[in-house]
């Protein structure tokens, strides 16, 4: 590791010297976009941000790896005698203790890091660096996570219904941002004429491909008149998407500018908001009422693809959720636009260890379906009534937030 990755607090002479080239290496370094600009750096703020990706990557695959696999090394521990020898409860309590120790490293470095706005503060170095340290860090904590007693794992459980449900506010948050960015700038006078039919295209293909989710869902969980609850949520997310692009179409005027901000907006916006919408809405619940439940008892290509690109969606949004803390920051860099200062770090640390801390919690909550007493089947992720209606109240919750 070279000198500028192991700066510390009160270090001697000297360190002023070498806490100056490392700035200059590091606003090098973030003038460089490339992959391997980044890479041939070790210790630099863009690079650490996929090595953290990649630990919380590996947490996932591990917490699956206890659910699926683990049934048999967990009845061989003694503290989870709660369980009675259930697989599946052991095999969620398996999660539910990987989760843990994700969520204490990410904590931890939430707490070592929070505050940190300038790269000469010997924080950066910690952050972007002693990547040996942290690893073993991480492995430590995971494996004390299994070290406890189920009481305390039962406890951390429940609290984390509510981290998971901040982490999808936050992640709400930042994907609404998102959109309203692109649509602000595609709009705007300098690139309105030049953007104008590719907005044509993007809205236009959003909507289709909105409107095919929703006949397909139509056609997927409404097989009888009976499956009156998923009639209902599919029904309403295609009267949301009307009510948004109703919003967005209606004329400003004094009296309406101050409760619908997403007014006059075009049709980007709300058609970019339709994708989220029905994507938040895809599989509703009830196997009685799931014409695809036949197919999904047994595990084909098709259901492991579906696993394996449901669990990269996870490490994905956490990523890039954690990176945007500036959606929610009040300051005049709104959008990524603003010029910062050489000496300031690109993104908010603590913030962006928060957000992966969440998100350990949202990883275990998916993948025992919110529920620790229920039974999960192997390679599938975000399912039961319990997970169809967070995903139902979030997508509601997403379309007051973007109205307003």
């Amino acid at each position: 590791m070279d000198a500028a990755g192991v700066v510390l607090p009160g270090g001697g002479s000297g360190s002023g010297s070498s806490t100056s080239s490392r700035i200059e290496r590091n606003n090098a370094v973030l003038k460089d976009p490339s992959w391997f600009g980044q890479f041939r750096n070790g210790s630099n703020p863009w690079m650490a941000r996929y090595v953290y990706a990649l630990i919380f990557l590996s947490a996932n695959l591990l917490a699956w790896a206890a659910r699926d696999y683990g049934g048999s090394a967990l009845t061989e521990m003694e503290r989870l005698k709660v369980c009675d020898g259930k697989s599946d409860c052991l095999g969620a309590e398996g999660v539910l203790r990987v989760s843990l120790g994700c969520f204490v490293f990410f904590i931890l470095m939430f707490l070592l890091t929070v505050g940190t706005s300038k790269l000469q503060d010997p924080r950066d170095a910690w952050h972007s660096g002693w990547w040996s340290a942290k690893i073993a860090i991480w492995v430590g904590v995971t494996l004390l996570a299994f070290l406890l007693p189920s009481t305390i794992v039962r406890i951390y459980g429940e609290i984390a219904h509510f981290g998971a449900g901040v982490f999808l506010l936050i992640q709400l948050v930042s994907v609404i941002s998102f959109i309203t960015w692109i649509n602000d700038r595609c709009l705007s006078e300098k690139n309105a004429e030049r953007c104008h039919i590719h907005v044509m295209v993007v809205a236009t293909g959003s909507y289709v491909i909105s409107l095919v989710g929703i006949i397909m869902m139509f056609i997927w969980y409404t097989p009888d008149p009976s499956c009156l609850l998923n009639i209902f949520f599919i029904t309403w997310s295609l009267v949301l998407l009307q009510l948004m692009t109703s919003v967005s179409l209606h004329p400003k005027d004094a009296e309406t500018c101050s409760f619908f901000a997403q007014i006059n907006a075009g049709f980007l916006a709300p058609g970019l908001m339709g994708l989220y919408v029905v994507f938040l809405c895809c599989e509703p619940a009830g196997e009685s009422c799931n014409r695809k439940a036949e197919s999904s008892k047994r595990t084909d290509w098709l259901t492991i693809i579906s696993f394996v690109i449901g669990l990269l969606a996870i490490v994905i949004a956490t990523f890039s959720t954690g990176i945007d803390s500036q959606c929610f920051q009040k300051s005049e860099t709104q959008g990524g636009g603003g010029e910062k200062e050489e000496d300031e770090v690109p993104y908010g640390y603590g913030f962006f260890h928060f957000v992966f801390a969440t998100g350990a919690m949202y990883f275990a909550m998916l993948l025992i379906g919110w529920n620790t007493h229920h039974a999960i089947k192997k390679w599938t992720i975000d399912v039961g009534w319990t997970s169809a209606w967070v995903r139902i109240v979030n997508e509601w919750l997403a379309v007051c937030v973007y109205s307003k």
